[in-house]
């Protein structure tokens, strides 16, 4: 018995829910998401809430109770409140200059690096943290997919803690070269 499964999802006012047998479609004020989901659960709209449910008792099916479930809530979320995530760049010489779902990184390197986003997420500076950029989009996946894209450009070295690491994000020191004993 899935316990996350089996929870409804509420459906937050201004927010319409369709569901045409294995395809949900999410539609708010920030935009509209769609997505396919397994022939084994049956999905329904009941009154303001949805309901997912098992049409067999499969390991892999219960599975996939709790994973839609999850899945479905965060598309309403996403397309009323939006998800972000915040990236610092630690390293003298270091810059992020974003414009809108463009992003230009300076990281060390003979060049600067131009990445583009895939449509539906915008890159910003964070107006409190110097030197944060934030990731931000409707699609909780994407949104992730494109902060951990921005991060491997340069991952935070363990020496000296440089590169780009999640806010937040602890990174383990090393000590450095330990200087020869003198006999």
């Amino acid at each position: 018995m899935s316990r996350i499964g089996n929870k409804p999802v509420a459906i937050s006012t201004g927010t319409q829910v369709e569901v045409k047998e294995t395809l949900v479609t999410v539609k708010g004020s920030k935009g509209t998401l769609e997505r396919e989901f397994s022939k084994d659960l049956t999905i329904e709209v009941v009154e303001n809430t949805v309901v997912i449910t098992r049409k067999n008792e499969l390991k892999a099916t219960k599975a996939l109770h709790g994973l839609t479930r999850n899945l479905i809530a965060n598309m309403i979320t996403g397309v009323t409140k939006g998800f972000e995530k915040k990236l610092e760049i630690i390293g003298v010489g270091y810059r992020a200059q974003p414009n809108k779902n463009k992003i230009n990184l300076t990281l060390g390197f003979s060049h600067p690096i131009e990445f583009v986003a895939p449509a539906g997420i915008e890159f910003s500076m964070d107006t409190e943290l110097k030197n944060v950029v934030v990731v931000a989009g409707i699609d909780n996946q994407v949104v992730g997919e494109v902060a951990a894209k921005v991060r491997s450009f340069r991952k935070p070295e363990p020496y000296k803690g440089k590169g780009i690491r999640y806010l937040g994000e602890y990174v383990i020191r090393k000590a450095g070269k330990a200087a020869a004993t003198a006999k």
